[in-house]
């Protein structure tokens, strides 16, 4: 009775010895309870340096030429819109205003 016994807790120490080798060789985790764990996520390389440099650097932003040119042409087009009467309501004027004053 007492071999069958210490054959087990030999056979399961050296199944454990062989779990810690090889996770210690593969730079894996033991998690022998099944515990959650953010280990998975922590191990991936972070990207948002790699995206950041993907994407083009955005001129538009930075140069005060086409940004003013950009205004321009927005007050140009909310010009020409006042004037055919299709511009902005003033402020209470709206569809909301309508409905309550009736």
């Amino acid at each position: 009775m007492n071999l069958g016994r210490l054959k087990n807790v030999v056979a399961a120490a050296a199944i454990e010895g062989l779990a810690e080798a090889r996770a210690k060789i593969f730079g894996h985790v033991i998690n022998p309870t099944g515990q959650r764990s953010a280990h998975k996520v922590l191990r991936k390389k972070l990207i948002g340096e790699k995206v950041s440099q993907w994407y083009p650097h955005d001129i538009m932003k930075d140069d005060p030429l086409v940004m003013a040119r950009q205004e321009q042409e927005r007050l140009s087009k909310l010009e020409m819109l006042k004037r055919r009467g299709k511009g902005p309501p003033k402020k209470g004027q709206g569809k909301q205003a309508k409905k309550r004053n009736k």
